[in-house]
């Protein structure tokens, strides 16, 4: 069966968003694919621009549930972009490997966020006491900021899985020249 949800080429880039094709929607085939829907595209503007430049999380911070979100997702795509991006943020190789295993290799911030990430995929919910951690450590805030975050990516992970959004070339070619960490052994 075809896959229609291609992401969007110049050429057929919808005109109810054409606003947001030469800003962050036209760089990334994630936003190409959900120029299928302007209207969606649109909504999610406001909101992404919250979770990726307003976020009281650190940038650091940030890439950590981001990548344990994309981890728990199976999301490749999601994986990809942001050990090229944590990288950026200042995570070392083995910070980024370490969002694929357990908490018990990680420690200080990467460990409370990785858990409450975790937390939110097997029950729905942080725990009071993971709750309490995140405010008392990163503020009130941080826990929404936390909740926004995986939420947000759950549905970009369910978009890329769902309709196998290809890479980005310059990921890729990144990739290419500085592969993903190993998970440690």
């Amino acid at each position: 069966m075809p896959n229609r949800f291609q992401p969007l080429g110049d050429d057929d880039w919808p005109e109810a968003a054409a606003d947001l094709r030469d800003g962050f929607a036209g760089r990334l085939n994630v936003y190409r694919t959900m120029a299928h829907h302007p209207d969606l595209l649109a909504a999610w503007a406001p909101l992404r621009g919250h979770v990726v430049q307003s976020s009281v999380l650190t940038p650091e911070q940030s890439e950590i549930v981001i990548l344990r979100t994309g981890h728990h997702l199976g999301a490749e795509y999601e994986w990809a972009h942001h050990v090229v991006r944590g990288r950026k943020a200042g995570l070392s190789d083995d910070r980024i490997a370490a969002q694929r295993g357990p908490i018990d290799r990680m420690q200080g911030d990467d460990a409370l966020l990785a858990g409450a990430v975790d937390e939110l995929f097997a029950r729905r919910r942080m725990a009071p006491e993971t709750i309490a951690a995140v405010h008392d450590r990163l503020g009130p805030q941080a826990v929404l900021d936390v909740m926004a975050t995986v939420g947000f990516y759950n549905v970009l992970g369910f978009i890329v899985n769902s309709f196998d959004t290809p890479l980005d070339d310059d990921v890729a070619a990144e990739l290419a020249r500085n592969p993903a960490p190993a998970v440690p052994a």
